[in-house]
């Protein structure tokens, strides 16, 4: 037996090495910003991008808690476990305000991406 790669590791691993890569050219372009849970609100609040461009949105839940990050008109719903990071791939927004929440604690206040 062979301990030579085969075809599906080969592929994972150039699909891990071209994610890391994307998200690394985000991060250098100013196109990921980064949103954090934690005492029972996300910090920034409110996070102003560049419309017409797609942006990551990297979530990190620093609380103790599940959380839950959703948003309508993002079309995105995501359960994450206490520590747990994610991260969110939006397309290019059109000029607006894009309300996130937590879902699973209704007294979380809400934040916004705003495009402009």
């Amino acid at each position: 037996m062979s301990n030579t790669p085969g075809p599906r590791s080969l592929l994972l691993t150039l699909l891990v090495a071209v994610l890391s890569f994307a998200t690394t050219a985000l991060a250098a372009t100013g196109r990921m910003v980064e949103i954090r849970f934690h005492d029972h609100h996300f910090t920034p609040q409110t996070v102003d991008v560049p419309a017409d461009r797609p942006i990551a949105l990297r979530v990190v839940n620093d609380s103790k808690e599940t959380i839950e990050f959703e948003s309508f008109k993002l079309n995105r719903e995501v359960a994450m476990t206490p520590g747990e990071k994610i991260m969110v791939h939006l397309p290019a927004l059109s000029p607006g305000s894009y309300d996130f929440y937590d879902d699973f604690h209704q007294d979380v206040p809400e934040g916004a991406i705003v495009a402009k």
